[in-house]
């Protein structure tokens, strides 16, 4: 089957060699990071497509969200897709929220063990907390109700609860950020951003919550500290009437500074567009910056995938650009926006154990959990690929490939392809039909030195869906 003629898919979003969207098999929108043992994890709102009676995509209503995805990636180009946490409702580990939306995660060390606790937003009536002993779970409710709401000492007049952000400072106290909304006729000082502290074990909240005097604020808590001082970001408001000179135009994203996690506050301008002026389609501004092997970064979404599969109706995805402080002034520079999308800052490691489901780019596949709840790549039709970038082979290079693939219908074949989905072949895995069963396959290669962008391409019987794949790896 190695001379198979066939159509390869397109890339659709997240095309070679951009780097933005991050991924292009699913959406992610409102992204928070988590930095830990060598990888950024991104947590997001699970934006899932909506379908009239006729079959249409509708505007999205985010009143069916109740999960959040998971993503993570030891380079910012390539990505693997750790699922989704089941969060709210009769399936989720909250069983006493309806909804998971603006997610923020936070690791603390408690009694000699790493804990991690999400905190969700249930609609814009309360957030919620769950914890868990690792970044990608398993998750529970350890308090099996809201951690805030407007019952909460400081939060009556909070209009919008949700979209926590959080803080463990140097100290180890904890806080959290969060709120939004306008009052009606406030639009320049909604006084709606709060923020509180935490308690020890980061499931509890200590005194009152403070106001942010967050001038045109909307929504979008993040909070940072770099070189002793505070930074609070949010997203403006839309309000299209005057703004005072020196005021954040609408729906960008605004920061503060201060001297102190619970303030006061300066007002200091604005870093980021609203998405639509770099790409054409707007919509809200959703942000969090983190520090990654000794740079920053800003994540945010915007609906660019959507847009490429004309559907841009409110579905969002994450995008990731390098953010610069600078020290002189405590100021942070203006983000351009774009495709390009961050450097890969680390060659990619073939000869580890790699799950199906890390991909720098796609054409044509899903994702979906497994028994042994990693994820595995599927909906594979002939023709569909995924490749990673910047796959370091050395000096010596590869000699062999492996895969773990089950449920294939009938023989295919995964070639192996340098650079393009076209380019030099340095093997070819075929593939038996294995019914449901899962099969190791291993074949030899050649031709792989150095660093290049490799492609699995994916080609076998038409018209019907070919395997899932596990994992892979290559042997020296």
């Amino acid at each position: 089957m190695e001379d198979l003629q066939v159509k390869l898919a397109s890339a659709v979003g997240k095309v070679p060699p951009q780097g933005n969207p991050l991924v292009s098999h699913k959406f992610g929108a409102d992204p928070y990071a988590l930095v830990f043992d060598g990888r950024v994890y991104l947590y997001t709102t699970n934006d899932v497509l909506e379908y009239g009676e006729d079959g249409s995509v509708k505007d999205n209503t985010y009143g069916n969200i109740n999960k959040i995805g998971i993503i993570s990636s030891a380079d910012l180009v390539n990505w693997t897709d750790h699922g989704i946490i089941n969060v709210a409702g009769s399936e989720g580990a909250a069983k006493w929220a309806t909804q998971s939306w603006a997610p923020a995660i936070a690791h603390k060390v408690i009694n000699g063990q790493d804990k991690f606790f999400l905190y969700f937003a249930n609609n814009a009536s309360g957030i919620g907390v769950l914890e868990g002993d690792s970044p990608v779970g398993p998750w529970k409710d350890p308090i099996g109700k809201a951690l805030i709401l407007r019952s909460t000492p400081g939060v009556e007049k909070v209009t919008w609860l949700f979209d926590p952000a959080v803080l463990v400072d140097d100290d180890g106290k904890a806080y959290i950020y969060f709120g939004g909304g306008v009052p009606e006729g406030k639009d320049e000082s909604p006084d709606t951003a709060r923020v509180m502290q935490l308690g020890d074990d980061m499931i509890s909240v200590v005194g009152e919550a403070q106001v942010i005097p967050a001038p045109f604020m909307f929504e979008d808590a993040g909070i940072n500290k770099y070189n002793g001082t505070y930074y609070f970001t949010y997203c403006s408001n839309f309000y299209n009437g005057d703004r005072p000179e020196g005021s954040p135009p609408a729906g960008e994203i605004a920061y503060m500074t201060s001297d102190s996690p619970m303030g006061p506050w300066t007002y200091r301008g604005t870093i980021l567009k609203n998405p639509g002026h770099f790409f054409g389609v707007g919509g809200n501004n959703h942000h969090v910056i983190f520090e990654f092997k000794n740079a920053w970064y800003i994540a945010h979404h915007a609906q660019t995938l959507s847009k490429a599969m004309g559907v841009p109706k409110g579905y969002r995805s994450t995008h990731l650009n390098e953010l610069k402080f600078q020290d002189a002034d405590q100021s942070i520079q203006e983000i351009t926006a774009n495709y390009e999308g961050a450097a890969q800052v680390q060659l990619f490691n073939p000869y580890e154990s790699v799950e199906a489901a890390t991909i720098g780019w796609n054409a044509g596949i899903a994702t979906e959990a497994s028994s042994d709840g990693s994820l595995t790549v599927t909906d594979i039709d002939s023709g569909d690929w995924i490749a990673l970038s910047k796959v370091d082979f050395g000096s010596n290079g590869a000699s062999s490939f492996a895969a773990s693939v089950s449920e294939a219908s009938a023989a295919a074949v995964v070639e192996l392809r340098l650079d393009a989905a076209d380019g030099k072949l340095i093997g070819t895995l075929p593939v038996r039909a294995t019914g449901d069963q899962a099969a190791e396959y291993q074949t030899e290669v050649s031709g792989a030195e150095g660093v290049h962008d490799l492609y699995l391409v994916f080609k076998g019987q038409p018209d019907s869906k070919l395997f899932k794949l596990h994992s892979w790896q290559f042997g020296q």
